[in-house]
This record gives C-alpha cells, structure tokens and sequence, in this order.
C-alpha cells in the first residue's frame, strides 16, 4: 500500500470491513443527514493513518445519490471503536473522494 505519511491512500473498492463500518455507521450517518437511507452500500474508499485510521467512504444511497462518510478508527490498544466524524451528501457516482 502506498501511503504518504498524513496523506491518504488511492482510492480502493469497498471491500467486507468497509461495508462492516458502514453498517455500523449507518443510523449514526441518518442522524447527521436528518433522513433515512434505504441502500446503504460501501463502493469505495480511502484510509488515512493518523493515531489511528480515517475512512472516506463513498457510499450508495439509493437511485442517482452518494454520500461521502469521514469514520475515525481508535487504535488497537484503546479498543478501535468507530465514530462517524462527518458526512457529505448530494453526491454522485462520479465525484471524487476528497478530504473532508
């Protein structure tokens, strides 16, 4: 994986531990958006290594929309619990993963 310190890495498929953390994000993300999504499908994703990991996640939601999640994983040693940081919405297929 090429990384650069602070950076994040290319963009990847979503793959079972990203959907994992989206599940787990999910009423968290509802909540945030003030709706309730009907699909909630991890498509692809970055990491960024910091004390502990960012994931941005884009994420299908239904028809044409996208929304990007920011989820921050804890480290190994303090239990590596997730916490939805933010989300953007109105997004599409075609937007790139960007820093948030």
């Amino acid at each position: 994986m090429n990384v650069r310190c602070g950076g994040t890495s290319e963009a990847k498929d979503a793959n079972e531990e990203v959907q994992k953390i989206c599940d787990d994000m999910k009423s968290h993300a509802e909540d945030k958006a003030e709706c309730k999504f009907d699909i909630f499908t991890a498509k692809s994703f970055k990491t960024q290594v910091v004390a502990g990991t960012n994931y941005f996640i884009k994420v299908h939601v239904g028809g044409d929309e996208y929304v990007h999640l920011r989820v921050y994983k804890t480290l190994p040693h303090a239990g590596e619990k997730l916490k939805l940081h933010s989300i953007q919405t109105s997004k599409a297929h075609h937007d790139p993963i960007e820093y948030f």
